[in-house]
């Protein structure tokens, strides 16, 4: 990897039959009148791997866009990228819970791009999702490689217009690669179609096959670095949970966890990003590069379920690496083994490629360019998409000027602005009031109703959509002209709880486009940004049982609330503004300026009044009574199983509690509340303990486990779903059946309940 630097955009194998630069010592001989020009291009070619004449006119540019370049590079790409999207289906897509998503008996809201899109029967979205695996299966082995590209590409785009709250910018990614793959010549190196082609094989393909790849993932990096110049990012506000994390443990040795978060998390992120694409395109960096990239994709795999991205991240490095380096590496295993692996020899010319001197020549019914001819129009139709993908690429991100109604808090259709990671929301409260049209009669829905997701949260556009749904379902249950309201409280980045939307916006008739500012959107109060470093300063005086939410709301509305009696000794604290608390049972108000605090009754009803002209700010304290007598329960058992282990317990136990605690009662019916809690959390502590402290062919084990499992799912479903669709539907009893002989496995370890039960992402008061 360090040989000249040329080979970035531009390296030619020996048998291309193109000419090398003159040195610099020979082009002063030449023509002594240039010598500092011919210096200065030697030295841009070494550099960048091209010279800058070849930028001065539109054919030289083209010439250079289509330069011959060795295949095997790209065909190793190739290979990954199609063996990782053969797992990511399965798994990522959803292969093996599409019965779960698309039953066709489900009622539930949807949230397509285009609100025509909709789901097929779900035997044929199995249809789908095996024509998607299939044409990544093809792309992988460069088997009928056109074919296969479009297998791919169709379902892979509908499935992901299909469902804007699977979206994120990894989801985004994988289909621009596929998009790109389906126009490259990436089958010319260990490809089926080379065995059967001879042309194909081990051809040589244009430059910009490769230069269109290295910068996508150019700008993944780069503009992910951008999108982090954020004042949230800088100062350590965006992934604050991070460095909680075990593999930061090795930091904190040196650091503290605030320095940790500040200097690894987010300015570590910060500087990778930004410098990333350029240490991979120098060789004098890149094998550095390559080793930090490497480091940060795994521990990416580990801080977040992110499927195949991490080492999707790694195949695409591999790109900016020499062109040949497979052959460096194929051509050091023994003789024997070559026969499974991909060629060593030189490549082969192809029509495709513009060869340096060498006049156009139509050969069996092809032709060839030169730099001194002619060019085909193939080769200037490659060097038109390159320049205009990379300028979208570029533009896309930073286009919210024009897809106006998708930026809320923050800008952009979601998923495709590489802002990955730059905001955290937590959700605090929410609520849904429908209102009859007709008889003004109102009353609650549960927040999640006939959906799946909880995306709709944060985004207009989605708001809308769910809005649309929620009003035909409640015709169904004789509800006249509904109105929906929402009122959501969120917050991003650490700030204050605030509202996102206007809660007194009936959304079901609210005015939305993708082209116009929404309305009904709250303005974030970016005002209020810095009380974050007080909050951290209150947080620190309080005990470790007592819990506090900071809210801010603006003048004229105000927070329902309710505060459960798991929740006692809970207060409020005006820490600006003026408000007004009503306590709901007491018919009473009461008026707390700046410093004001109150207690609130447990097991009821209140309402917080905004009454100053400026958005107020408060604090609720609590202590969850619930847990902390748990907690001092879970204690006393603890000590009570730790003498009857030692058997120094003298005291009558009863014999439900003994067999609980002694272990010897793993399928006990244990009617005790406190005594099944106490056991599960144990259960839950032993996992954790003994997946902690497993050992690399136990994890292994484990991991296999689970993908078989995926798999298994994944295969059963697609032939009960073909089965059905060739023959017909069994009867109810046998699918029943089959459905629990395929669940069986799944779901019988304790790794597969966990993946089912999710935790919540808000806490109501």
């Amino acid at each position: 990897m360090q040989r000249a630097s040329r080979d970035n955009l531009s390296k030619t194998a020996a048998a291309s039959g193109s000419s090398s630069p003159a040195t610099p010592q020979r082009a002063r001989a030449k023509a002594p009148q240039g010598a500092g020009t011919e210096v200065e291009e030697g030295k841009m070619k070494r550099i960048f791997g091209f010279e800058l004449s070849d930028l001065r006119s539109w054919h030289r540019f083209v010439c250079l866009l289509n330069r011959p370049t060795d295949p095997a590079s790209l065909g190793v790409f190739r290979f990954l990228f199609g063996l990782l999207m053969t797992i990511d289906i399965p798994q990522e897509r959803g292969l093996s819970s599409l019965d779960f998503q698309y039953y066709d008996e489900l009622v539930v809201c949807r949230f397509p791009l285009f609100n025509f899109l909709q789901p097929f029967p779900l035997d044929w979205m199995y249809v789908v999702f095996v024509i998607m695996w299939l044409g990544a299966v093809g792309i992988m082995l460069g088997c009928f490689y056109r074919l296969s590209c479009l297998m791919f590409l169709i379902p892979y785009w509908y499935n992901f217009f299909l469902d804007k709250t699977a979206w994120n910018n990894h989801s985004y990614l994988y289909g621009l690669i596929g998009f790109q793959l389906s126009l490259m010549d990436a089958n010319r190196y260990w490809s089926v179609d080379g065995l059967r082609t001879r042309r194909k094989r081990n051809a040589q393909v244009p430059l910009w096959n490769y230069t269109v790849l290295r910068t996508q993932v150019f700008i993944v990096y780069f503009l992910a670095g951008v999108k982090k110049l954020d004042a949230d990012w800088v100062g350590g506000y965006s992934m604050g949970h991070l460095s909680r994390h075990w593999l930061f443990d090795p930091f904190k040795l040196v650091l503290t966890e605030e320095l940790v978060n500040v200097l690894v998390v987010h300015g570590g992120g910060l500087v990778l990003d930004l410098t990333a694409g350029y240490l991979l395109f120098f060789d004098l960096t890149r094998p550095y590069a390559l080793v930090f990239v490497s480091y940060f994709h795994c521990m990416n795999s580990q801080l977040f379920s992110i499927g195949m991205f991490p080492y999707t991240m790694l195949a695409t490095s591999l790109i900016f690496c020499h062109t040949d380096w497979p052959r460096a590496i194929i051509r050091k295993f023994p003789q024997f083994l070559r026969l499974l692996l991909p060629l060593v020899e030189p490549p082969q010319r192809s029509s495709a490629c513009v060869y340096p001197g060498v006049e156009p020549v139509r050969k069996a019914g092809k032709r060839e360019g030169g730099n001194g001819g002619a060019l085909t129009l193939r080769q200037s139709l490659g060097a038109i998409f390159t320049v205009l993908y990379l300028t979208e690429q570029f533009f896309l991100p930073y286009s919210h000027f024009i897809t106006q109604g998708y930026n809320n808090w923050t800008n952009g259709l979601y998923g495709y602005s590489w802002d990955m990671m730059v905001h955290s929301r937590y959700h605090q409260h929410a609520k849904i009031t429908y209102k009859d049209g007709v008889t003004g009669e109102t009353g609650y829905l549960n927040p999640g109703v006939w959906t799946q997701s909880r995306r709709w949260k944060d985004h207009a556009d989605m708001l809308k959509q769910y809005s649309t749904c929620l009003a035909r379902e409640l015709r169904k249950y004789n509800v006249s002209n509904p109105e929906i309201y929402f009122d959501i409280w969120v917050s991003i980045n650490e700030r204050f709880q605030q509202r996102l939307f206007d809660p007194r916006v009936d959304i079901v008739t609210a005015e939305w486009s993708p082209f116009k500012k929404t309305s009904w959107l709250m303005p974030q109060l970016v005002d209020l940004s810095p009380w974050r470093s007080k909050f951290n300063e209150i947080e620190k005086m309080l005990d470790n049982q007592t819990n506090v939410v900071f809210i801010a709301d603006f003048p004229g509305l105000h927070l329902e609330n309710f505060v459960s009696e798991d929740l006692g000794n809970t207060s409020i604290q005006v820490l600006k503004g003026e408000v007004a608390v009503e306590i709901v049972a007491e018919k009473k108000n009461y008026t707390l300026k700046e410093g004001g605090k109150m207690q609130l009754p447990a097991g009821d009803y209140h309402h917080v009044h905004t009454l100053s002209g400026e958005p107020s700010c408060y604090m609720y304290i609590y202590v969850n009574t619930t847990l902390v007598q748990f907690e001092e329960n879970y204690t006393r058992f603890m000590e009570l199983q730790e003498k009857i282990k030692n058997g120094t317990e003298t005291e009558d136990v009863l014999p439900e509690i003994q067999m609980a605690l002694n272990g010897s009662g793993e399928n006990l019916n244990i009617t005790d509340p406190l005594l099944a809690a106490f056991v599960r959390r144990q259960r839950r502590w032993e996992e954790h303990e003994r997946r902690k402290n497993a050992t690399l062919a136990e994890r292994f084990v484990r991991f296999a486990q689970k993908k078989h499992q995926t798999f298994r799912r994944s295969i059963l479903m697609t032939g009960y779903a073909i089965r059905n669709l060739l023959f017909g539907r069994p009867p109810m009893e046998q699918l029943i059946e089959e459905l629990d002989y395929v669940d069986k496995k799944l779901y019988g370890s304790a790794d597969a309940e966990s993946q089912r039960t999710k935790p919540e992402d808000h806490v109501e008061l």
